[in-house]
């Protein structure tokens, strides 16, 4: 077991830190404090693959895996959480359609995703359909070359900016085998977006709902076999919710690096913050979570991609754990930091509003239990 990077793995990491702290750490709290969406930003890291990177070499992308990806959103995550979950989000739907798509489909819609010519989004929750995913009731009426697709989608990343949205739709009988999967240009007629979300947090990406009313979406806009949009769902969230707990043990080490700096630089009671033991615990505490969660993260990563029976466990025990460690670092950089962490000028507040979202999207952490659990309980 060799727990050191490659050298071409320290040099992907070498270049999303230095774009992180050229393009998005100087404006991250611009972006947060006026809810900007970076377009110009996301086009300059597609530029450099960061758009697709799971995405094959054949299809225009990086040909790279999970454990790459994770490691360019961590250091991402550490300039800006919001942006690189939008990315990582983005990454999704360019590998879905990469992975379940036609060679017409990917020669049609790859190359803008790659570039991000085009925005995506991932449209699975509804308003009464979340945890309980596969009760979803948008529906998709088979009607001559075209389906018609009719409901709603709550929590949309990209909701009313992007430019390609990936809706599951109900098909056939209840439950999940009868969803099927929808690649929905922007510009369809039926295709319609609520009011832009008031968000604690992930003020650099718009949410709004997706609404479909007697949408018209071709039969060649279906991706895979129709049925298959359930388990193409699912896979697309084990991806996500590897990037997703990359970006809260990025924020967490941006907040530990921001602690560490203030308690050597804090005096009270004649002394350095840094000298009370109190505090060298706390530290000492929250490097060695993060730490933990990140080998668990690695790991749940090279097994999705090795196709490991136990991938998707794994893959539910390090999102739970990233994303609820990396909050309690942020939580307890913020208490280190006193009032002063409270203020938006040290930055701590923005990554603790956008993180806590990480450990209810993509399944909440709940929901991570229940995955772990029936892994283990399985006869």
């Amino acid at each position: 077991m060799d727990f050191g990077l490659s050298e071409e793995q320290a040099a992907l990491v070498e270049m999303a830190q230095a774009f992180a702290a050229r393009e998005l750490a100087p404006e991250a709290a611009h972006w947060d404090a006026q809810e900007i969406f970076p377009e110009a930003a996301l086009r300059r890291a597609a530029g450099l693959g960061m758009a697709a990177i799971t995405v094959s070499e054949a299809a225009g992308g990086a040909g790279l895996g999970r454990l790459e990806a994770a490691l360019v959103f961590e250091a991402l995550a550490e300039a800006c959480p919001s942006t690189a979950a939008y990315l990582s989000i983005h990454n999704m739907v360019a590998t879905l359609v990469d992975r379940f798509g036609s060679d017409a489909q990917r020669q049609r819609f790859l190359p803008d995703l790659v570039t991000m010519a085009s925005f995506a989004s991932y449209c699975l929750t509804e308003p009464d359909a979340g945890s309980d995913a596969a009760s979803l009731r948008t529906r998709a009426r088979l009607d001559g070359d075209a389906y018609v697709l009719d409901g709603a989608k709550a929590f949309v990343s990209g909701g009313g900016r992007s430019d390609l949205y990936l809706v599951m739709a109900r098909t056939g009988d209840p439950g999940a085998r009868g969803i099927s999967a929808f690649l929905v240009e922007a510009d369809r007629p039926g295709l319609s977006f609520g009011a832009q979300e008031k968000k604690l947090g992930w003020h650099s990406q718009p949410t709004a709902p997706v609404h479909l009313d007697a949408c018209r979406v071709p039969v060649a806009n279906r991706l895979g076999a129709e049925g298959q949009g359930f388990e193409i769902a699912m896979v697309g969230l084990d991806g996500d919710r590897i990037g997703i707990a990359a970006c809260s043990l990025g924020a967490g080490r941006a907040c530990l690096a921001r602690a560490l700096a203030h308690v050597r630089e804090r005096r009270q009671f004649g002394q350095e913050l840094a000298g009370f033991q109190s505090v060298q615990f706390t530290l000492a505490d929250m490097a060695t979570e993060l730490e933990a969660a990140r080998l668990l993260v690695h790991k749940a990563a090279l097994a999705l991609d090795a196709g490991a029976a136990d991938a998707t466990a794994l893959v539910a025990m390090a999102k739970r754990l990233a994303t609820d460690t990396g909050f309690a670092v942020i939580d307890r950089a913020l208490q280190l930091f006193g009032g002063y962490g409270y203020l938006r000028d040290h930055g701590i507040e923005r990554f603790f509003r956008d993180a806590r979202v990480h450990q209810i999207l993509e399944g909440t952490n709940q929901i991570m239990r229940l995955i772990i659990a029936r892994r283990l309980l399985r006869p």
